[in-house]
């Protein structure tokens, strides 16, 4: 059996704000760097281990990671990061009020915009793209492989792309995994791995800075998988099931 955890960053200025964040390098709250110190602490209390990480290039999911590692006394193994693992771009949506943009567009538009798995938002201006352009963090990369907006499947596609060229030669040598990145990147993730379809993906939420683990058989096929608390495995009344649409990152809990 395999296993790799997955964590969403901490709590970033933008998420207390209420903002759309995607690509925009936004830190972490105080309480996103307790968040990840939890996490850390979490883990390590039950036997967790890594051998390798990886993380977005964003610093919300890097300074998570470090801050993780740290607690477990791990900040020695390496760390892999990409851009392919970044948050879904919410193209000309960044950085706008989330409520502001309702008021503007429709709650039913914005809803489609957040949760759909195939609809983009408006592509970012021409001058927020060559921003992203001259980007050292993306320096390398065409004009046309640094996105102008996307959806969950566009960021699907890019997140598979390193998930099978990096992540998965890892866990063929049964080494053990963390990947820290963001809600929409992680979405994405299990809904490949848990094959849910397009149309069940809105109501999947994954919540900061709680681990979710996967044990995965030898053909890396989930055989279950379950967020970790204090306690150990979460109980049922604190795994997230259902979200609210019009406040998506706060999620409903059972009991």
């Amino acid at each position: 059996m395999k296993k790799i955890v997955f964590i969403r960053h901490g709590q970033s200025l933008y998420n207390l704000e209420n903002r759309f964040t995607g690509w925009l390098d936004i830190d972490l709250t105080d309480e996103g760097y307790a968040g990840a110190r939890e996490a850390g602490a979490i883990l390590k209390k039950h036997g967790f281990t890594f051998d390798v990480a990886h993380t977005s290039v964003l610093k919300r999911a890097i300074r998570t990671c470090w801050i993780l590692l740290h607690e477990m006394d791990l900040v020695w193994i390496p760390v892999q990061k990409s851009w392919q693992l970044n948050e879904r771009h919410y193209g000309d949506l960044q950085g706008l009020n989330k409520d502001e943009v309702i008021a503007r567009f429709g709650e039913e538009q914005v809803n489609e915009w957040r949760r759909s798995a195939s609809i983009r938002p408006p592509e970012l201006s021409k001058e927020g793209h060559a921003r992203d352009l001259a980007d050292p963090k993306y320096a390398g990369l065409g004009s046309n492989e640094i996105p102008l907006t996307e959806s969950l499947l566009d960021t699907e596609k890019r997140a598979l792309i390193y998930w099978n060229k990096q992540i998965v030669p890892h866990l063929q040598q049964n080494k053990s995994v963390m990947i820290s990145s963001h809600g929409n990147t992680l979405r994405a993730l299990v809904k490949y791995l848990d094959q849910i379809p397009d149309e069940k993906v809105t109501s999947l939420n994954i919540p900061n800075s709680m681990p979710l683990v996967y044990e995965l058989d030898d053909n890396l096929k989930p055989i279950r998988h379950y967020y970790l608390c204090d306690e150990g495995e979460a109980a049922e009344d604190r795994i997230p099931r259902h979200i609210d649409l019009n406040d998506p990152e706060n999620c409903e809990w059972i009991g």
